[in-house]
């Protein structure tokens, strides 16, 4: 493997004609390191700045390419005083300077200026939806060059479904809203796929069986409220009868007892009416 990395070496880095060396050998990493400019440096000290010279960035577009560097900051673009500056201090306070923090901030901003009710307008559901956009974009950019960052690929799952929401509750509420929002702002809105998860013979059983649990469930407590209703009848029903019985014995002793009051009465008025007169 050394030999390998020896002579590839002096063949990309040698410098004009070719010198013998044995190849793997100190001459052979004393020439490479000399072509390099490094002299003393090992083989694989070697390799790894060769590679790390040759690699090349790549370039993403961003949603910030739009920005003019000669645009003032957020905070400063309305002040009537910039307009009597000098350019240094323009400069100074203008983009090309900032931070992509504060160009992020700018941005958002142009988003939610396209989308609001009011110029006073920062809570809406379209601002909400304009901010959530920005932010989504930002995390976009940054894990096409940190592809490995799982955190802020969370940050971004969570900023997508909550778009969604406010999305979906948008264009349940108001269509037309809903339709200059995703013009204005470049969103593609697509409908939910009926199952998230991709269904396998596992799932598809777990399934089945939780199905024939609940049903297996359902009947057993069908047949337990039916005990419960025939007990509750059937001690609803000497309850009833007792209540029957009193009421007509009840009802038989008043009966009697006006019967009596009307007997004695009657008799009263005829002995009443018997009697001499004095």
């Amino acid at each position: 493997m050394t030999e390998m990395l020896g002579r590839a070496l002096w063949r990309l880095l040698g410098p004009g004609p070719r010198a013998f060396s044995v190849p793997g050998s100190r001459a052979a990493g004393a020439a490479a390191a000399a072509a390099l400019g490094r002299p003393g440096a090992s083989l694989v000290q070697i390799v790894h700045n060769y590679a790390s010279l040759s690699k090349k960035t790549r370039e993403f577009p961003s949603q910030l390419d739009d920005l003019s560097p000669s645009m003032l900051k957020m905070d400063y673009k309305d002040l009537e005083l910039m307009n009597k500056t000098n350019d240094v201090v323009r400069r100074l306070l203008s983009l090309e300077m900032a931070t992509r923090k504060e160009k992020l901030k700018l941005k958002t901003s142009q988003l939610v200026e396209k989308v609001q009710r009011s110029p006073s307008d920062v809570g809406s559901t379209e601002v909400q939806i304009a901010i959530l956009t920005a932010k989504i974009r930002n995390y976009q950019e940054h894990l096409q060059v940190h592809r490995k960052d799982r955190t802020h690929k969370r940050y971004m799952l969570m900023a997508i479904d909550r778009r969604k929401k406010l999305l979906k509750y948008l264009r349940r509420t108001r269509y037309d809203v809903f339709e200059n929002v995703c013009t204005e702002l470049g969103i593609q809105y697509t409908f939910p796929p009926e199952y998230y998860r991709k269904v396998t013979q596992r799932w598809a059983a777990k399934k089945a069986l939780c199905i024939r649990v609940f049903q297996e469930v359902q009947k057993l407590r069908a047949a337990e409220r039916q005990k419960q209703k025939a007990a509750a009848a059937e001690k609803a029903q000497p309850v009833s009868k007792e209540v029957n019985e009193g009421g007509r014995s009840h009802g038989f002793g008043r009966c009697c007892r006006w019967r009596i009051a009307q007997t004695h009465s009657l008799l009263f008025t005829t002995a009443s009416s018997k009697c001499p007169q004095e």
